[in-house]
């Protein structure tokens, strides 16, 4: 399949054109450009080789992004207009033992992360090794290759429990996640990997962009992983009911994936190193609420089952960010509300039956 042919039939043609256009002029600092990446296959990691894909073809950039992936033939199925994009190479290996291409690199994405969550419990030092030591290899293999620009991909998880009464949380927020909670195992690397960024930076001027991510909606997104938006779109689709295994209380926010590419490439391109930036929608919304929304936007017919009661004087635990840095910084913001981001995940869900 030509690149020409393959942009045609993209199903998420509209939102690639939402990120071309919402980056601007920032996609110039990509002319010419080699990119290494690594994660480039998972959630985030596919709408930045999406969004880089439709960009240098309509933009002629002329650049070329090598993807490393533990199974790029399984990829290669799933996505076959990525790997027949003649500007898109991939490598199999994983960040803990691949060995690294030759030559120089001017950006380097760094988006990889443990996804076997039960291993992750049965062994959270593993996990945490995983985190620091395949970040360590990456921010080395950026200063060999002479990387103009780094990009982190961290997490809100960074923070640990958000306060009661705190309904937003910055990024200068002075909390933690537990030292001694093995189940923190991926927020204590997550915060180790930001450290490592930020100490090559001071040592050396390695160019590293933090980014810490929160919660999104989106095509690509997992309907059976555990991301309750997901799997309430899942639910409602098949006809309900929508199911919620908690009491509906606490609160979150998302954002439209096609923002979450656009945030993270002007973060890679214009953010300030070892600043860290958080990434995620401020309009927060109960569990409870973002059901009725999923039901409601896909037709109103499934119900909502709540599986817990809400205890009285508790108040609802949180996880939504302050993203005053980046809007005042780098011009971003929720482009595409919540509703209309459920309405385009359905659709596209539909559209391409989840690529299953």
């Amino acid at each position: 399949m030509s690149d020409v042919r393959a942009m045609n039939d993209n199903p998420l043609a509209p939102d690639l054109d939402h990120v071309l256009e919402r980056a601007g002029e920032l996609w110039e600092r990509l002319r010419g450009a080699r990119l290494y990446v690594t994660g480039g296959t998972g959630f985030v990691g596919r709408w930045m080789l999406e969004s880089f894909a439709w960009a240098n073809a309509r933009m002629n950039l002329g650049a070329h992004l090598i993807a490393l992936s533990r199974d790029p033939e399984r990829f290669e199925v799933k996505a076959p207009h990525l790997a027949a994009d003649s500007a898109i190479s991939f490598v199999q290996g994983d960040m803990r033992t691949a060995g690294f291409p030759d030559g120089e690199f001017t950006h380097v994405l760094h988006m990889a992360t443990e996804t076997d969550q039960v291993q992750a419990l049965a062994r959270p030092s593993l996990e945490f090794d995983t985190a620091v030591d395949g970040t360590r290899r990456i921010l080395d293999f950026a200063e060999r290759c002479g990387a103009g620009a780094v990009l982190y991909t961290s997490s809100g998880a960074v923070y640990g429990r958000q306060p009661a009464g705190m309904t937003h949380v910055a990024e200068d927020a002075p909390i933690a996640p537990p030292a001694h909670d093995p189940k923190a195992a991926y927020a204590h690397g997550k915060r180790a990997a930001e450290f490592l960024c930020a100490a090559r930076h001071a040592e050396n001027g390695l160019p590293v962009k933090i980014a810490r991510l929160f919660a999104f909606v989106g095509p690509h997104l997992p309907m059976d992983a555990g991301y309750a938006v997901g799997n309430f779109i899942r639910d409602a689709l098949v006809g309900g009911p929508i199911r919620i295994a908690g009491d509906g209380t606490p609160l979150r926010s998302y954002l439209y994936a096609a923002d979450l590419a656009w945030w993270l490439w002007t973060i890679l391109l214009a953010g300030e190193p070892a600043r860290p930036y958080n990434v995620g929608s401020d309009a927060e919304v109960s569990i409870r609420e973002l059901a009725n929304a999923v039901s409601s936007v896909l037709g109103g017919t499934s119900a909502v089952e709540i599986a817990g009661t809400p205890v009285q004087g508790v108040p609802p635990q949180a996880y939504v960010p302050d993203i005053t840095r980046a809007r005042g910084e780098l011009g971003v913001g929720p482009a595409i509300g919540l509703e209309e981001g459920i309405r385009r995940t359905a659709e596209w869900w539909r559209a391409t039956a989840g690529e299953r």
